[in-house]
């Protein structure tokens, strides 16, 4: 990685970190389906399947959840798998996943705001030392935001918890620009750039704020063929209470993750006459 990073010394690279349920999805789709659009002015990364930005996201979550020398050493690892397979050019880099923030709130005995992701930007800011590295961070009403992670993990993460449970254990939960300082406290203020997710002007080209960050003007942004249909978009409030339950039983991961599936695809059997209490 020396010889490949001092090659590369003074190359922009962009760490979009998510973080979760701030339309980091939306974002991902759209510079995919660019990306041939985008190709002679950005190098693009994000988790699709099979590719390496996803062994990066596991890697992130896992240091997060359990930092040592074995996280710590997996997650720099999988970073610089990533970046061998950059094209050795002097164009700009975005890489897009939102573990890289780390676990969030509700995912294992995690109910801090991202505690380890001041770590993991400073050990992607090392590694990645032949780059001119920065973060960008989408935020969200906090209100809003706690309201959607918990319908998220609900759902992928088999939290069984109400929402009102859910409020209740994050209300200690600090504002973003706390997260943001102890970013720049890691990394410097240069560095960092948090954007909200409110201020994106039209959801069919999810991630203005970050192509401008990245050098792109309005007007090529807005070239840029829209998205067709929702990202990620939240489960009905029937079909999230229905697994909310579910996750109470003692359930095989893999067949859950099939009701999962199944829920996901047939919401329209949750719309009414919601299970009382008591039953599943």
């Amino acid at each position: 990685m020396a010889e490949a990073a001092q090659a590369k010394a003074g190359r922009r690279l962009i760490v979009h970190l998510g973080v979760h349920k701030t339309g980091s999805t939306a974002i991902q789709r759209h510079l995919h389906r660019n990306a041939a659009a985008l190709a002679r002015r950005l190098i693009l990364r994000t988790p699709w399947p099979d590719q390496p930005m996803q062994a990066l996201g596991r890697a992130a979550q896992q240091f997060s959840l359990a930092p040592g020398g074995d996280t710590r050493k997996a997650l720099r690892i999988a970073l610089e798998d990533v970046l061998e397979t950059l094209p050795a050019n002097d164009l700009p880099v975005i890489l897009s996943h939102e573990n890289l923030a780390g676990a969030p709130p509700g995912k294992g005995q995690e109910i801090r705001l991202y505690p380890a992701l001041p770590r993991i930007a400073e050990l992607i800011r090392q590694t990645a030392g032949g780059f001119e590295v920065d973060f960008v961070i989408y935020t969200r009403s906090m209100e809003t935001w706690r309201a959607s992670l918990w319908a998220q993990i609900v759902r992928s993460e088999g939290y069984a918890g109400a929402l009102a449970d859910f409020l209740t254990d994050t209300a200690d939960l600090p504002g973003w620009d706390d997260l943001g300082h102890r970013m720049a406290e890691a990394v410097g203020q240069d560095r960092i750039r948090c954007f909200r997710l409110e201020d994106e002007a039209e959801h069919a080209r999810p991630g203005r704020q970050l192509l401008r960050h990245a050098g792109l003007s309005d007007a090529e942004i807005a070239a840029l063929p829209p998205l067709e249909g929702a990202s990620n978009e939240r489960l009905s409030h029937g079909a999230t209470e229905f697994l909310r339950r579910l996750n109470g039983l003692s359930l095989n991961p893999h067949a859950r993750r099939k009701v999962v599936d199944l829920v996901a695809s047939n919401q329209f059997l949750f719309t009414a006459d919601q299970p009382s209490a008591g039953t599943l």
